[in-house]
């Protein structure tokens, strides 16, 4: 008599647990997030306080420590750069021999298959830490928009595989999408962060990129924590626009989010595990509260199941060595 449902049956050993299983992270799922700094000393490599086991790299460093994850399996990056210059109109975040142009080149050159992702931003390079130009303290976004597509057309024609727009700004995907095109590169897509909050998780990063603002907040770009609907909106601005990739940005806090742009959308979902989340359970773990391994890929796994294709995360170069063991 089958009186009830025997669920262990399927989970008696191992082998039988891997053949049901439903989600499994892979890697070229991974993305690995880096932030390379313009300087004179291309071996420069200092840590980030606020995020364990990351650090800022010249263009040297920078190059051994891909080489080392790609030997792990790595297959994609995402750059974040960080000037010697900063000013008011960020003009290094689109100069053509800019520390992410040149970062690009020289990982394109050495890793011709490595699909190198350029963050396209003026945070990082702007004076006063901001997202767009300024006027006084209100953020332009008409005019900021013509840069941010001068910077991502600067990445293309350094040889970006794909530009991912983070701003925030109205309309950046239609102006990056008209202006790559007008300039040869039809064939180069857009990750847009099409839904990325107005975060405390950001804290970390903004140490590690150096682009904390100098007053107030992102609030008035960056979408409000408490809205679900919003960000359909937003996903479907971006899409309608060009976006080829949309990203749900944080990741953890918004797994219902990134459902909804699954199941909403045929394009392929990025998710962004992002600095906050990452020092987190690097602190956990340094305490020896949580297994650091066990808890990194439970967490990659939610992501997969909540619908992502790509999970951008600081954990990547660990994960490739755990993926599987």
């Amino acid at each position: 008599m089958n009186e009830f449902f025997r669920g262990r049956r399927l989970r008696r050993t191992p082998a039988l647990r891997a053949l049901i299983r439903e989600n499994e992270v892979r890697p070229q799922d991974l993305i690995m997030p880096y932030f390379v700094v313009e300087t004179d000393d291309a071996s420069f490599k200092k840590p980030i306080a606020s995020m364990p086991g990351q650090f800022q790299l010249g263009p040297k460093a920078l190059e051994e420590t891909v080489a080392k994850a790609v030997d792990q399996g790595l297959m994609s990056v995402l750059l974040f750069g960080i000037p010697k210059v900063k000013d008011e109109k960020a003009s290094q975040a689109y100069a053509d021999e800019g520390v992410v142009q040149e970062a690009v080149r020289r990982l394109k050159d050495r890793f011709p298959e490595l699909v190198v992702v350029t963050d396209v931003c003026l945070c990082e390079y702007t004076s006063h830490g901001h997202c767009g130009l300024l006027r006084g303290e209100e953020i332009l976004n008409d005019p900021t928009v013509e840069l941010l597509a001068k910077a991502a057309l600067s990445h293309a024609r350094a040889g970006a595989d794909i530009v991912a727009p983070s701003d925030m700004m109205d309309g950046r995907v239609a102006a990056i999408r008209d202006t790559l095109d007008e300039n040869g590169f039809t064939d180069i897509p857009i990750m847009s962060y099409a839904v990325k909050y107005a975060s405390a998780f950001y804290g970390p990063f903004r140490d590690a990129a150096e682009s904390a603002p100098a007053f107030g907040d992102r609030k008035t770009h960056q979408m409000d924590p408490a809205n679900r609907r919003e960000a359909l909106r937003e996903a479907e601005a971006d899409a309608a626009e060009g976006a080829d990739i949309l990203m749900v940005k944080p990741g953890l806090p918004y797994l219902d989010i990134l459902r909804d742009l699954s199941d909403s959308f045929d394009l392929p979902v990025a998710v962004y595990n992002v600095s906050g989340e990452y020092s987190m359970v690097k602190a956990a773990a340094a305490n020896g509260w949580i297994d650091e391994k066990r808890i990194v890929l439970e967490t990659l796994t939610a992501f997969k199941r909540a619908g992502a294709d790509l999970i951008l995360t600081y954990h990547a170069e660990d994960a490739l060595g755990w993926l599987d063991k």
